[in-house]
């Protein structure tokens, strides 16, 4: 299948990266329906030009029309789903996701999907603290890092087709992981530093120290306003890298603290340079 204007899409799911896709396809010129669970957000999408077409119930049409279908749901929720209502999908539609994870959902949905149906995952790595299709703004997109995580039972065209979504949507930097490369990477860069904003904000509350806090602090928290519905269920379907991760940077933190006991400028000095240095190539990628 060619991504073209013809293209029937239909997203499931409108919240704030559903909301940001809908919005970047329509802009693009693309027809985006949508199936989510409330009516509100379908007004609100429809007021503002996000979507052609919407409804809270799974109907046999909408599905049955249908091209390609990218599923913006909770990891579980999506398995959920797929299991639910792909009888419904016609014979040749590509599927996709923006799900945090990937080894706990690929391989289940793989299993269970029907052979003349193609499900071919993805991770959008960029999104907004605040939750709701009324947050959704297809500017995260641009100049962001978007991962296709194909398996063996992927074709290549639902691979180039799946990247050439992220070109669509404005991601600046399209990349291929396998499955568990992704969940290695993104336990890193995306999930500690979730822990540690929440970890940080937990571990001193005095009160007023908002009335004293400068730009650095802001800065390192901004991801606390978190989603602990979703967040929770992702650090649980990828434990075991998050663990290794937290541990990692435990073990960082002490080596520091150690430093700092000794009174060793030379040797905190040096931890900073390697920070310093190591910044500057993530600097680098994001141009």
């Amino acid at each position: 299948m060619t991504l073209d204007k013809n293209t029937n899409i239909l997203i499931v799911g409108l919240g704030v990266i559903g909301g940001g896709y809908a919005t970047a396809l329509t802009r693009a010129g693309y027809t985006v329906k949508c199936i989510t669970k409330n009516q509100r957000d379908i007004d609100y999408a429809l007021s503002h030009g996000m979507i052609k077409e919407g409804t809270t119930e799974v109907t046999e049409q909408m599905l049955g029309e249908a091209d390609l279908i990218i599923c913006a749901l909770y990891p579980q929720i999506f398995i959920d789903w797929i299991e639910e209502n792909q009888a419904l999908l016609k014979s040749g539609a590509i599927i996709t996701d923006v799900t945090g994870v990937k080894g706990a959902v690929v391989d289940r949905v793989q299993s269970v999907l029907r052979s003349d149906l193609e499900f071919i995952a993805a991770h959008p790595m960029a999104g907004r603290e605040s939750s709701g299709v009324e947050y959704s703004d297809p500017d995260v997109f641009r100049g962001a890092n978007y991962i296709v995580t194909p398996t063996e039972k992927n074709s290549e065209g639902a691979i180039e087709l799946c990247k050439g979504l992220g070109e669509i949507l404005g991601f600046g930097h399209i990349s291929v992981l396998s499955p568990s490369e992704h969940d290695k990477t993104v336990a890193f860069l995306s999930q500690l530093t979730h822990v540690i904003a929440v970890a940080l904000m937990n571990c001193n509350t005095k009160e007023g120290l908002e009335k004293y806090t400068g730009d650095s602090f802001r800065d390192l928290t901004r991801i606390a306003k978190i989603n602990d519905l979703m967040w929770s269920e992702l650090f649980l379907l990828n434990r075991e890298e998050l663990l290794l991760q937290i541990d990692a940077f435990g073990a960082e933190l002490n080596l520091f603290r150690e430093l700092l006991a000794d009174g060793d400028t030379d040797g905190m000095r040096q931890r900073m340079r390697n920070a310093t240095e190591r910044r500057a190539l993530f600097d680098k990628k994001k141009n």
